[in-house]
This record gives C-alpha cells, sequence and structure tokens, in this order.
C-alpha cells in the first residue's frame, strides 16, 4: 500500500546574527525556534518565521548580546542544495520527510539510515564524508570494532553508519551543542540510542578515551593536535577525514613518524584527503 510520506518540517529560515554569549538556562520559549548555532562568541539563532519579539525578549535578558544582522533564506539555500536522499556504498541515506514504507522496500542498500540535518552543517554529501562511509565499510569487513569514537560528530551521520555496521557501542563527541543535539535526534531516528552515546565536548579531552576504532573527519587545526597525543595512538585503527592537499601531507608525515601505518588514501580530485590506517 502507498503511503505519503512526512511533509518536510523546514520551510524558510530566518536567521539572527548576534555577538555575545548566550546564557543555556534561559530556554527561548517559542514554537518556532529551531536552534542556536554557536561558535567563538557569535550566535546565529534559527526560526521557522519571523521572530523579532522573541530575540528582543533574549537581548532583554542578557543585555551583553548585541544583534549584528538578521538574514532570511530557504532551507535548501542554508545547507547550498536541496536536502535529499543519497546513496555512498551499501547505505542509502534518506531524510525522515522522503521516506515511505514502499521506497524503503524497492532499495537494494544493506544499511538504510535517517539523517535529518536540521540547520547543522552536514547533509552527507560531501566528498569527505562519502569516503569515510566507505572506509567503514572496509573497516567492519574484516574484525568489527566492538568501540568506536567519532570525534566532530556534526549531524552523527558516521556513527550511525558505525551503529548499522554493528558496533555496539560508539561515542560521538562535538563541540558544538546544537551539533550534539541534532546527533541526538538522528539516533533516535534510527534506534540506535542502545550503541551510540552522543556528547558535547572538546576533543582533545577523549583522546584518552579507550576505544578500538576511530573517526575524525574535521578541521586540521584540531585533528593535528589529535595526533600529537600519545592517547591517539592507542587505537587499533583510525580513518581521518577533511584534510586538503598541503594538511594531508602533514598528517601523513606525523603518522609515520609515530610508526602508524596508512592502509588506504582517498583522494578526491587532489583536493581532499581520507586516510584509513592502524597504529598496530
Amino acid at each position: 500500500m502507498n503511503m505519503q510520506c512526512p511533509a518536510n518540517p523546514y520551510g524558510d529560515l530566518y536567521i539572527y546574527y548576534l555577538e555575545g554569549r548566550l546564557d543555556h538556562r534561559l530556554p527561548i520559549a517559542n514554537e518556532h525556534f529551531i536552534g542556536n548555532w554557536e561558535e567563538d562568541g557569535f550566535n546565529f539563532l534559527f526560526f521557522s518565521v519571523k521572530s523579532d519579539k522573541a530575540v528582543e525578549q533574549v537581548m532583554a535578558m542578557q543585555s551583553e548580546l548585541t544583534l549584528l544582522d538578521r538574514f532570511q533564506m530557504t532551507y535548501d539555500e542554508w545547507h547550498g542544495d536541496a536536502v535529499s536522499s543519497f546513496c555512498a556504498g551499501d547505505f542509502l541515506i534518506d531524510p525522515p520527510w522522503s521516506v515511505t514504507p514502499d521506497s524503503v522496500e524497492k532499495t537494494s542498500s544493506n544499511h538504510h539510515l535517517l539523517l535529518d540535518p536540521g540547520v547543522v552543517f552536514g547533509t552527507g554529501t560531501h566528498p569527505t564524508t562519502k569516503d569515510c562511509l566507505t572506509a567503514l565499510q572496509l573497516v567492519f569487513q574484516s574484525k568489527p570494532p566492538q568501540t568506536t569514537l567519532d570525534i566532530g560528530t556534526g549531524t552523527g551521520i558516521l556513527a550511525l553508519a558505525a551503529g548499522s555496521l554493528g558496533c555496539p557501542r560508539t561515542l560521538a563527541v562535538d563541540l558544538n551543542l546544537l551539533s550534539v543535539k541534532t546527533a541526538r535526534r538522528n539516533i533516535l531516528l534510527n534506534a540506535m540510542e542502545d550503541r551510540i552515546l552522543a556528547v558535547c565536548g572538546s576533543a582533545e579531552n577523549f583522546m584518552d578515551y579507550p576505544v578500538d576504532f576511530m573517526i575524525a573527519n574535521i578541521h586540521y587545526d584540531v585533528m593535528r593536535k589529535l595526533i600529537e597525543s600519545k592517547g591517539f595512538y592507542k587505537k587499533k585503527e583510525f580513518i581521518l577525514s577533511g584534510l586538503m592537499k598541503s594538511e594531508a601531507r602533514a598528517v601523513k608525515e606525523t603518522l609515520l613518524q609515530n610508526h602508524a601505518e596508512i592502509t588506504q588514501t582517498w583522494d578526491q580530485n587532489g583536493i581532499w584527503f581520507t586516510f584509513l590506517g592502524k597504529t598496530s
């Protein structure tokens, strides 16, 4: 029987750009509030309708906040393209609003994931994400890791992939609170709360966390600190991605100096690089 999929909950976005640290203990009591992307002392408050009064109330409670600008755009414009279904290796990744029972039955993919990126960057279609998904499948083809650490989880897509491939325990970490909330929502969407935990924190603080396998699709400035730590080399296997050519060269050099082995490299047109490797 045919069944209509739910409507896309995101239409136009109303974005308020504020300077200052927003106090998370003061909730934004507005049904149209989507979330707050906070970074380096700046905030992007997202609403589904124009919400000047709500923002004024927030600023009245926190006088140190300054409204710098406001924007209106469509959801697809925010992400740079339409958020839609895609395949990567054996994975079929669907936004929840594009799924019907019929469409799931017809797929030939072995691993079906639901992904609602909300307003967090990372719909899963970036070349480095696709290469990470390919690398993940290779890792789980041999001896599946029992514990995984996903650094810079974003929407949680790589943690979900590890769970789908059979990892019983995955810790998904991100410094950005909105990313963690988004990842948690996707964990629930995929009924993987028994095997994935998403937490907010700094990547460096998790390097001593004992796991078999680590994934990091992150900025080079963070990654170079991680691969200089002793804790990194206690992980048996790793995927490192999000690297441009000169960054990949520097990471490779550090890994080899510390006797790690790179077993496979993905190169997207000489721009984006992904490493699969092991430390012992």
